[in-house]
């Protein structure tokens, strides 16, 4: 995901980076090259006075602007149908991140193995991560998993749901331990959830592309629209409708790569969600709150005669009065 200066208006309308000019610059090379020859046989024809030369290019420029609206209409439907899938697709990362943040901060609180569970939770989100990207290598994990669970993860069908399980059993063997109570482990399985729930979320978007009957219908009718397009200005713009279906090309081709584009949020294209800024997020935050650990009632200054709460592992507040 590029981030750029939204009030840099210079700047972005001569940016080259991030758009999509590297797909599309064949594409209209080809269809300005075709425009350049109808062109020129137009000339031709009109030049040596063709019986025929005019009657070819007869060619309304009305009922083709229709057509060439309701392209319009089509492509940015399909603009917005990409973008509601990249919006949902950073909803559900953020949904991700705080969910993990949730987790681990009780995690911390509430036992003394935080520092497990933090690095399960870092294993988990770089795991999600790689599969949405196609990725199965575990071996960005090593910091994080141990051996035994990142073999076992990699003959998963789905990793990330190897490691969902060891931070379940990391929950189950805490309440066996005593340092969970019943809430408290019902409270983090339910944030352990919403992370699964956005793990899944992510995948239906991956694996549910825009149906190909739709999608293949707005190609055709970009090539039928800009194919006709030479033959319905030649007449009235001359030797200017090459440049005039270079401009127009490049705007049908561009908004329809920019959906193709931001139809998967997932990948590494420069457009694409920055999901390794988030994972190093979650890492980061993990690691913090892991590393932190609360001090007893004593290490902080409590003015004298004063009762304060003090919550020991097991969670229960325990009434201290500080004494002169």
């Amino acid at each position: 995901m590029i981030d750029y200066n939204r009030y840099d208006w210079y700047g972005t309308v001569f940016s080259y980076r991030g758009t999509a000019l590297r797909q599309i610059t064949g594409r209209i090379f080809w269809v300005t090259f075709f425009a350049l020859i109808i062109q020129t046989l137009y000339e031709i024809g009109m030049s040596l006075e063709w019986p025929n030369a005019k009657a070819w290019v007869q060619l309304q420029p009305g009922p083709h602007a229709v057509l060439g609206s309701l392209l319009g209409f089509l492509i940015v439907f399909r603009m917005n149908a990409s973008n509601n899938r990249y919006w949902e697709g950073r909803s559900l990362w953020g949904q991700m991140i705080n969910s993990s943040r949730n987790l681990v901060r009780a995690g911390v609180a509430h036992t003394d193995a935080g520092d497990h569970l933090a690095d399960l939770v870092s294993g988990y989100v770089i795991t999600v991560r790689c599969c949405l990207r196609g990725v199965l290598d575990m071996s960005e994990t090593e910091m994080f998993l141990p051996e035994e669970l990142r073999v076992r993860a990699a003959h998963f069908g789905n990793p990330p749901s190897a490691v969902a399980s060891a931070i379940s059993d990391w929950i189950v063997l805490q309440l066996q331990k005593g340092q969970l109570s019943p809430q408290m482990g019902r409270h983090m399985e339910d944030q352990l959830s919403r992370m699964v729930d956005a793990q899944g979320g992510c995948e239906k978007i991956q694996k549910t592309p825009l149906p190909f009957v739709y999608v293949v219908m707005i190609k055709q009718l970009i090539l039928v629209y800009l194919l006709t397009l030479p033959i319905a200005v030649c007449d009235h713009c001359g030797w200017w409708s090459p440049v005039l279906v270079a401009i127009v090309s490049l705007g049908l081709f561009g908004m329809e790569e920019a959906g193709v584009e931001t139809e998967n949020p997932f990948g590494d294209q420069e457009n694409c969600l920055d999901m390794t800024t988030y994972t190093l997020t979650i890492s980061r935050d993990a690691g913090q709150m892991s590393a932190h650990k609360v001090l007893p009632v004593q290490a902080y200054p409590v003015p004298a005669g004063e009762t304060v709460l003090h919550a020991p592992h097991n969670g229960q507040s325990v009434p201290t009065t500080v004494k002169s």
